[in-house]
């Protein structure tokens, strides 16, 4: 709460209470038939009257500031939620970014000369097995990504693997 706010229902507050002793002098002045005292009574509370709405004004311009305030807090506290969300969402794009690049640096394995005369060797023995082997011992090496797309030779970098 602002302070102009609570200066300004205290002191209003505090003088609508006071406005009750020139009230009750005056009550009394008006029984009596005392003019001159209902006068000075009805200026009392003419002057704590016009104080207490001083001080509504200034509990007025206290609520308004408290509401401006608040919603710049509102406003600040969005634009930090904004922020965040911002660098979470370039993060992430940044981590994509990397596992695209990754997808596409991909290595291969090259066999040897023994390695493929035991190839030779294993695909002669598998021949009177089916006509499916004989197929897939034709085909040429193949290059698969992680995603397991197949690559062709000429696009990846060779690595050579020996064992």
């Amino acid at each position: 709460m602002h302070t102009k706010t609570m200066e300004g229902l205290i002191g209003a507050r505090t003088n609508m209470d006071l406005l009750n002793t020139p009230f009750r002098v005056f009550k009394e002045a008006r029984i009596k038939g005392d003019t001159a005292k209902m006068e000075r009574a009805m200026g009392y509370m003419g002057d704590f009257h016009e104080d207490a709405y001083k001080y509504k004004e200034k509990a007025d311009e206290g609520m308004k500031k408290d509401v401006e305030e608040t919603r710049r807090i509102a406003e600040e506290q969005r634009e930090e939620v904004i922020e965040k969300r911002r660098e979470e969402r370039e993060k992430l794009e940044e981590r994509i970014e990397e596992n695209r690049n990754a997808d596409t640096n991909t290595d291969t394995v090259e066999i040897s000369e023994e390695g493929k005369v035991l190839l030779k060797d294993s695909t002669v023995l598998d021949r009177t097995d089916s006509d499916e082997t004989k197929i897939d011992a034709i085909k040429e090496p193949v290059t698969y990504t992680k995603s397991g797309d197949t690559v062709s030779e000429e696009q990846s970098p060779s690595i050579s693997v020996s064992v």
